[in-house]
Order: structure tokens, then sequence, then C-alpha cells
């Protein structure tokens, strides 16, 4: 995998925008495996496909490219805000690749996939509307939060300038599709909320105790839960019962 753009394939482009969707639309197309099944023949939507830029040929798995120059930071811009609460909502939006570049160097400096069942309509923030002279008027956008995104949902193909074994990737993405299964939103962002607690506490091991900790912070996300601590008990069961943690023993959990 090469790490440096084609800087040749956009010499006919004098919008910045354009030269970079084509330059990063290429890297993607020739460096990138799909994370589902691994297939390395990653086909391009064409343009009129909304919110879709890639397919995977072999397993139908459906991508969005996010491209942002320098590191992403907290906030990644997205397109309308009704549209992509009722992308969830319906199980219909895809997975997200993002990708971090350098210029002048046109060189990557990450890339990442963040499957499609970690979003909810937690991780999603709406803009302020659009004046009513701009061109959109009164038009609505929207933020992806990466903060609300617990850790194992950014699978990184390239860290800081760093390739990641494709079998790494792949393991990475296997863990956690048992999300998918889960078609409630709201159950699926309690496990998604237990999930960024265990982040919080950073480390392998942890005891039940570290988790009740988040008590009041898990109380203001679910303000209508009268049992804090039983749900945190029953979503580390799930997550044990997933093979995404192992319990030792004695109120103490290890990640897997």
């Amino acid at each position: 995998m090469k790490l440096t753009f084609d800087t040749q394939l956009a010499d006919n482009y004098t919008n910045l925008s354009q030269k970079v969707r084509v330059l990063t639309e290429s890297w993607v197309g020739e460096s990138i495996f799909c994370p589902n099944c691994g297939c390395v023949d990653l086909e391009r939507h064409r343009n009129n496909q909304a919110a879709r830029d890639f397919y995977c040929k072999n397993c139908c798995e459906d991508y969005e490219l996010k491209s942002k120059k320098d590191r992403s930071g907290d906030k990644i811009l997205d397109g309308a805000y009704r549209t992509m609460i009722q992308r969830l909502s319906s199980g219909n939006n895809p997975n997200f690749f993002f990708l971090n570049y350098d210029v002048p160097k046109w060189e990557v400096i990450s890339f990442c996939v963040i499957p499609k069942h970690f979003f909810v309509p937690e991780m999603i923030e709406e803009r302020k509307p659009l004046s009513p002279t701009a061109h959109r008027a009164n038009y609505i956008g929207c933020n992806i939060l990466l903060n609300n995104i617990p850790q194992t949902g950014k699978i990184f193909f390239v860290r800081d300038g760093r390739i990641e074994p494709k079998e790494k990737v792949r393991m990475e993405w296997k863990k956690t599709l048992f999300l998918r299964d889960e078609k409630e939103i709201s159950v699926k962002g309690w496990l998604l909320d237990i999930m960024r607690c265990i982040d919080k506490l950073g480390k392998q091991e942890f005891m039940l105790d570290d988790v009740y900790a988040f008590e009041n912070e898990l109380n203001k996300l679910h303000p209508d839960n009268k049992h804090i601590k039983d749900k945190i008990r029953q979503q580390l069961q799930v997550l044990r019962d997933q093979k995404y943690l192992d319990f030792t023993g004695k109120g103490r959990y290890q990640l897997i």
C-alpha cells in the first residue's frame, strides 16, 4: 500500500475540492480492501448514489468516504441532519471511511473505517440552519461526533502513517459484528454507552465497581431508567456472551 496520492490524476483540476475528491477516491479505490470480506476489488458508486461512494463487489457492503486535511478532530461534517436520522432509523446507512491527508505532501496520515452498526442518533449533531438568504436557505446539516464512538468502532488501516496488517483490520471488524443483530436503536445505544465507559477506564482489566462509577453519567443519558446498576450488569453480560470481554470472577472483567 502506497501512502502518497498520484497527483497527476488531478492535473486538469483547478478547484481544490474537486482535486481532493479525485485524489482521495482514486487512492481508496486502488489501496483499500473490504474489511468485511477482505476483497480488494472496491468499486465506486455512480455519482447519483446518495451517501455512498464505494461498494464491495463480493459482499455488497457500502462505504461513504469522508476526507479531511490534517487530523480529524472531534467532528466530521456530513449531509442533511433529517436524512441522516432517517437512515439510522431504517438501518439503511453505509459504513464510513475516514481519511486524513497532508498537504502539500499529498500523503495519507490516517485511514479508518467505522462500521455502520456503531451509528445511533446520539452520534449525530444537528447544525444550525443556513440563513434564509443562503443558496440552500434554511438547510440543516449535521456533524458526526467521533468522540461518541467507542474506540473499537474506529478500525484503522493506517494510523499515524503506519500501515496496519490486513489480518488485524479484519479481526477488529469481526469483533463487533454482533451489534448488527440488535435492530432496536435504544438497546444498541446502551451497549455503546457501556463500551465507551470501558474505554474511559483505559485498562484491559477492570472491576464491576469501576463501571458503576459511571452511574450518574449514564443516568443523564437514560433518565427514564431507574435501575442503572442493574442495566450495567445486564450489558456487561451481553458483552461477555458476545466474547467482547471475559468475566474472570469476583466482579472482575477483562477485554478480549
